[in-house]
């Protein structure tokens, strides 16, 4: 059974009005995701900001280590379905964490972050977030492939846009290369690859790097991600702008 505790930062009252709502849609995630794998035992950090929080959700986190969850949210845009998405990403990084880790090269951080996009599809259904949903440019595959095993690579780079690459490039990539591997082991999930270390997901971003060759184009449409600086990724701290 999985135990958690709730620290509200509070002593301004911020979270007050949704302090309800909150709670209860911390239940809810933890018993839907708790359907589909063991949950680690962890703490929950909840502050406030308004304003804060993945733009247009208003509400953005990360594990920042085993055990623990970050969260920030913007009160006045409250929703509970979109912190139970927030939270199951965040329950599999704990998984991680408790297995081969979240990750410190572009490789692993990669894979941890495609297997808790297709969590959440696992546990919620619907379609992927904004920010798994983003199409990486023509090359990125194999950009990628050559800097698999860097550990000095360019977090905010690869995950929030800052430099030549689309907003979200990481984000998009990692659940193609976890959407890959699946698809070559029927039966598999996100739940049942949790504590798999990221080398054999190698084989297929290589699959990726082949398909990314034979496209005669890339898309002027494609959806461009969602993901702010600093919210619900890079446990590991690379990002630069935590809460969370």
């Amino acid at each position: 059974m999985t135990t958690w505790y709730l620290h509200l930062l509070n002593a301004r009252h911020g979270l007050t009005p949704v302090m309800s709502e909150f709670r209860a849609a911390v239940r809810k995630a933890v018993g839907l995701a708790s359907g589909h794998a063991d949950l680690p035992s962890f703490d929950l950090v909840v502050r406030a900001e308004p304003g804060g929080g993945i733009p247009k959700w208003g509400v953005g986190g990360h594990a920042p280590s085993a055990g623990l969850i970050e969260i920030t949210l913007d009160p006045a845009r409250f929703d509970p379905q979109l912190l139970i998405r927030t939270l199951v990403h965040e329950f599999h990084q704990l998984i991680r964490w408790d297995g081969p880790g979240y990750g410190r090269s572009l490789g692993e951080v990669l894979v941890s972050e495609g297997m808790a996009g297709h969590f959440v599809l696992q546990v919620l259904g619907g379609a992927p977030d904004p920010w798994d949903a983003t199409v990486p440019a023509s090359g990125v595959a194999r950009m990628a492939m050559n800097e698999w095993a860097r550990r000095d690579y360019d977090h905010a780079r690869w995950f929030f846009g800052k430099g030549d690459l689309r907003n979200a490039t990481g984000y998009g990539l990692g659940h193609r290369i976890v959407a890959e591997h699946m698809a070559q082991n029927p039966g598999s999930d996100a739940a049942t690859l949790a504590a798999m270390p990221a080398e054999p997901f190698r084989a297929s971003l290589r699959q990726l790097v082949s398909a990314d060759r034979s496209a005669e184009t890339d898309s002027p449409d494609e959806p461009s991600g969602d993901k702010p600086s600093g919210e619900q990724a890079d446990p590991a701290g690379k990002d630069g702008d935590k809460p969370a």
